[in-house]
């Protein structure tokens, strides 16, 4: 019997195998967010096939409709946004330092969800679902992360999370469709302006 043969007789292959349709999966949706940042949710799908290396068929043996990918893109997102907070803030030099990162990759979400909300906006029911998902994931970490900035005296206290994301998404509105708004360096002024005053 062979290594190979072994692993797989013991049970050892399917973890292994899981993973790495796991990483497979989040490669598709990473090359899907990315072509859609650029063209659109409507692009071709045969864009995000060549952008991930992969086949038509890969993709819609994971996501058979339009639908499915780009709910599937969104929760992906706000995952990984999610996760980035606590990981920015134990290794940036500074509670403001982390905030400030992870509110750029709040935006660069933010840009890509409002043509994902878009074309989700038919199905109300769908959407209410996944804007709470958006809010009970994203507000606690940028929570966190005022409240580490704070603590450190490194920004004003008493801001609200909540407040704050409103505030962000409200800047980035219709950056996708007009190139001489940069709603990126106005949410640098933004949290710039978050600092306690000396």
């Amino acid at each position: 019997m062979s290594d190979s043969d072994e692993r797989a007789s013991t049970g050892e292959a399917a973890p292994s195998r899981r993973k790495d349709a796991r990483r497979n999966k989040e490669t598709l949706l990473d090359a899907a967010a990315a072509v859609f940042v650029t063209s659109g949710v409507e692009a071709p799908v045969r864009d995000i096939a060549a952008r991930a290396g992969v086949g038509l068929g890969t993709i819609y043996r994971h996501f058979p409709t339009r639908a499915d990918l780009i709910i599937a893109v969104y929760r992906h997102q706000v995952e990984a946004c999610a996760e980035a907070g606590p990981a920015l803030l134990a290794a940036g030099p500074t509670p403001h330092a982390a905030l400030g990162q992870w509110i750029k990759l709040f935006v660069d979400f933010l840009v890509t969800k409002h043509g994902l909300a878009a074309v989700l906006q038919s199905d109300n029911a769908g959407f209410d679902t996944l804007h709470a998902y958006f809010l009970d994931r994203l507000v606690p970490v940028c929570a966190q992360l005022l409240e580490a900035a704070a603590a450190a005296g490194e920004i004003r206290s008493g801001l609200e999370a909540y407040e704050l994301m409103r505030g962000v998404g409200n800047l980035c509105i219709g950056a996708e469709s007009d190139s001489r708004y940069d709603a990126r360096r106005l949410v640098d002024v933004l949290v710039a302006g978050l600092r306690q005053p000396n």
